[in-house]
């Protein structure tokens, strides 16, 4: 494939583009306000269903009708719902990643930001790998619920999977919870990537716990069902018109 030119903030469509190339040398660096750095795996981003977790598997199961796969990334999702014959879209505002994802075989896909795509409905939006976290803070969350109706027909489905952080505030030795005071919600974290020494922008994400998605949803005319509870506080999500 050959390479094309990236703005210098799409660290993660260089990252995707290298792989799909034959050129994986490292994976993506991440740095997160947890006070913590870890990687993201190009590989596991190419991973097909059988190496998919449960989670997402049951997810893809559970997609009815035509689909929005919202930051879709490689495009693993979308290329295997394509295969059992969805009529599927892949949206990312990452130009690489949608690139990718074209040379991979994916036939609609959109390369925008979730929040101006507002030209066609869907039976299903597929929010996976904490797709939430688009909504950045638990404050933009009714907003960004807002848009997602506005692209659901009347018996659609928002499939959503997201963690509880609250495991990462435990107290090792007495058990107790401590809550950060630097953010609105224990959830609410920024992340900035690094790819072959390149950094991105730094940008929110959100993490919810399923009481709290259910909360916001219900206070939206959305209702929320939990479909699966994860063995390390994960959870996938259904969110339907009221």
């Amino acid at each position: 494939m050959e390479k094309m030119h990236l703005c210098s903030m799409d660290v993660l469509g260089k990252a995707l583009l290298d792989f799909w190339a034959g050129d994986y040398t490292e994976d993506i660096v991440t740095i997160s306000s947890l006070e913590d750095t870890d990687t993201m795996s190009l590989t596991y981003l190419f991973r097909n269903y059988d190496q998919m977790p449960s989670i997402e598997q049951q997810a893809l199961k559970a997609c009815k009708g035509n689909v929005l796969d919202v930051g879709c990334g490689a495009g693993s999702h979308a290329l295997y719902l394509q295969q059992q014959g969805f009529e599927v879209v892949g949206l990312d505002q990452s130009p690489g990643a949608i690139a990718v994802c074209q040379a991979r075989g994916l036939g609609h896909t959109l390369c925008c930001d979730l929040r101006s795509h507002t030209a066609a409905q869907y039976d299903t939006l597929l929010l996976l790998m904490n797709g939430i976290g688009l909504a950045g803070t638990l404050a933009q969350l009714p907003y960004f619920l807002a848009h997602l109706k506005t692209l659901m027909k009347p018996n659609a489905q928002i499939l959503v999977d997201s963690s509880d952080l609250i495991y990462c505030f435990q107290d090792e030795e007495d058990g107790r919870y401590w809550m950060p005071t630097d953010v609105a919600y224990y959830g609410e974290v920024r992340f900035q990537m690094e790819y072959k020494a390149q950094k991105g922008p730094i940008f929110d994400w959100l993490y919810l716990d399923y009481l709290t998605l259910k909360q916001q949803a219900e206070q939206q005319g959305l209702q929320c069902v939990q479909l699966v509870e994860g063995e390390h506080y994960d959870y996938l999500a259904k969110l339907q018109l009221q």
